[in-house]
């Protein structure tokens, strides 16, 4: 029998399975599963070989900027999604010519570290082999590229990985980047925990050599009867039925927003030392427009881990989750529709029995503070860290036809924040962080090195004083040119839209404050809308549902206020409503004012969200 007739049966047999996702390590409780017919994405992983399907023969095809469907599908475990430019897609359609394919690159970055060098080389790559020249920071801690055509895709994963780098599992039906608050002033705790988010993502990464097969040219490794169950003993043959998302968050600060991820591990220390983990599961923002079987949902709090025990209760709650996990509707495939498909408690026992670990009782936790300390703060090894606003995450030099055509405001057009961004690392001896806010941390600054660091920070606009905190406490996803599934504006948007939220508020007195505001292109989530005190959720052009009634800790689901408004009637809408706000807010006897996501609940303006699947809708 030829090697390629050994593939073909092993994949055929592997198909044949009843319980696609079940391994020889756990027993699957048949009435966990959902039945019915799978969805097609569970044929092609299972037919991929092991995640290579024929991605490889794709590269080599010049007829086509593009991938073949399944291939579409498979890329985005190594990191990529096929996009193109949709500013000119109907021209092109006139002419005759496919969408000017390309691919989005995410790389895996846990706890959103990088060093000088790595910038450096990831820097050149952007200005020499993407379409727009620009790196992007995403609300996933990480950094990605857009715009790579089809030729030099494989040079873009072999440059990453000549500086320590790769995009392995940062999209697709498996762990994707694992966030960790970028807090450099609390040092050894951070240290503690950053450690744990590289192990936790290393644990949980794919086995399968696909990817340093076909972007790294190692040597290919056969599927065969023998090795096929070991391959992949956490993930399984088909993977996770969806994505699922991991997070280390050190309280205080929420900035990772620990309530839209499947998992995370909520640091508790002692006397300077990390003792263990709270461990939440089944947050998840992504919804879909009329679809009232899908919703946001807060994470539910298991209780308290040992340290010791971070690595098999993150096995245990992945390996659950492949288990019981939804594969015939992927839109209820989401760890959070299992909790509640099966029951909280019932899944809690599953994890305990698959790690061999009781969760105690949680402790006490709060969280005070939710977005980025922009400016110098000192760390407690005597180090300065600088965060840096990168509006929308986007790190480029802005020319004359950007502020034509963006409308970006005349006095911004000195920001060359890409030419900053490098110079800074040229002379920088500590590390960049990258936030789940879309912004850059130069961490790690000795006190002789602050002034210069400074100096082409101002240089290049990277530091403006006159940056509202209105301003930097919102946020959006990519949405258009990009994004296939952007129904909306977002990136592009939101610039302008948060200065005349400015305006509302300097009329009422109220510029010293600000409101948590996101914006999404579609429901998808992305933005984390679903989080904040005014989130707006993108149906078509110039069309948005607004949600209001977040709060400023991220613990709470908005609800919706209007469906379907345009944004200058959002405007409106918001212009009463802070109005109304700057007069009616309550202040308690310490001082503290309302916030606005608070008072709109108080007033009965919209209700407030207590459990996601039974009230988001009502």
């Amino acid at each position: 029998m030829t090697s390629s007739t050994k593939t073909a049966s092993v994949k055929q047999k592997i198909a044949q399975q009843v319980i696609v996702n079940q391994t020889n390590t756990y027993d699957v409780n048949q009435e966990m599963v959902v039945q019915g017919k799978q969805a097609d994405n569970e044929r092609l992983k299972l037919e991929s070989d092991f995640l290579r399907g024929t991605i490889a023969n794709d590269l080599n095809d010049r007829i086509t900027g593009g991938f073949t469907p399944d291939n579409f599908q498979l890329i985005r475990v190594h990191g990529m999604y096929q996009q193109d430019d949709r500013d000119i897609r109907a021209e092109r359609q006139k002419q005759k010519l496919e969408p000017l394919h390309n691919v989005m690159l995410r790389a895996r970055m846990p706890g959103g570290v990088i060093t000088p060098k790595q910038w450096l080389t990831i820097d050149k790559f952007a200005k020499e082999h993407t379409s727009y020249g620009s790196i992007r920071l995403t609300t996933r801690q990480t950094f990605q590229f857009h715009g790579v055509l089809k030729p030099n895709i494989k040079l873009m994963h072999q440059t990453l990985n000549s500086v320590g780098l790769d995009s392995l599992a940062t999209a697709g039906d498996v762990n994707r980047n694992v966030l960790c608050t970028p807090n450099p002033i609390e040092s050894k705790i951070h240290q503690q925990a950053y450690d744990w988010a590289k192990k936790i993502s290393e644990h949980l990464l794919p086995r399968s050599n696909a990817y340093v097969e076909i972007w790294l040219d190692d040597d290919k490794v056969e599927t065969t009867e023998t090795n096929k169950d070991s391959i992949e003993p956490i993930l399984g043959a088909s993977y996770l039925p969806r994505k699922f998302k991991t997070t280390v968050v050190v309280p205080p600060q929420n900035d990772i927003d620990v309530h839209a991820n499947d998992l995370s591990f909520v640091a508790i220390s002692k006397n300077g030392q990390l003792i263990g983990f709270n461990v939440l599961v089944g947050g998840g923002l992504a919804m879909t427009h009329g679809d009232q079987s899908t919703y946001p949902r807060k994470a539910d709090d298991f209780g308290f881990i040992e340290v010791g025990d971070t690595l098999a209760i993150a096995e245990a709650v992945v390996t659950t989750q492949r288990d019981w996990g939804n594969r015939v509707n992927r839109k209820n495939a989401k760890t959070k529709y299992t909790l509640d498909r099966v029951g909280i408690e019932v899944f809690k026992t599953e994890v305990e029995k698959r790690a061999g670990v009781s969760f105690a009782p949680s402790r006490p936790y709060e969280f005070t503070e939710r977005g980025d300390r922009i400016g110098w703060v000192a760390g407690i090894d005597g180090k300065h860290h600088l965060t840096l606003f990168i509006e929308n995450g986007r790190i480029l030099d802005f020319t004359e036809s950007d502020f034509q055509e963006k409308d970006f405001d005349k006095k911004d057009q000195t920001k060359q924040l890409k030419t900053g961004v490098a110079e800074i690392a040229k002379i920088h001896h500590g590390d960049f962080r990258m936030t789940a806010n879309q912004n850059l941390i130069i961490a790690g600054v000795a006190e002789q090195d602050k002034a210069q660091i400074e100096k082409l920070a101002r240089q290049y606009g990277l530091i403006k004083d006159d940056v509202s905190i209105q301003r930097t406490s919102s946020m959006a996803c990519v949405a258009f040119p990009t994004c296939p599934l952007a129904m909306a504006e977002a990136e592009r948007f939101l610039p302008t839209f948060v200065t005349k939220v400015e305006n509302i508020l300097e009329k009422n007195n109220l510029s010293d404050e600000a409101i948590i505001l996101r914006v999404t292109g579609c429901p998808n989530g992305c933005g984390r809308a679903m989080l904040a005190e005014v989130g707006l959720v993108g149906k078509g052009p110039d069309r948005y549902n607004l949600y209001l009634g977040g709060n400023k800790g991220g613990t709470r689901i908005p609800k919706i206020y209007q469906e379907n408004l345009t944004s200058a009637a959002i405007l409106t809408e918001l212009d009463s409503l802070i109005a109304r706000w700057s007069t009616e807010r309550k202040v308690s006897e310490s001082g503290a004012k309302e916030a606005f996501g608070d008072f709109v609940i108080r007033a009965g303006i919209v209700s407030e969200v207590k459990v996601s699947k039974r009230d988001f809708y009502d």
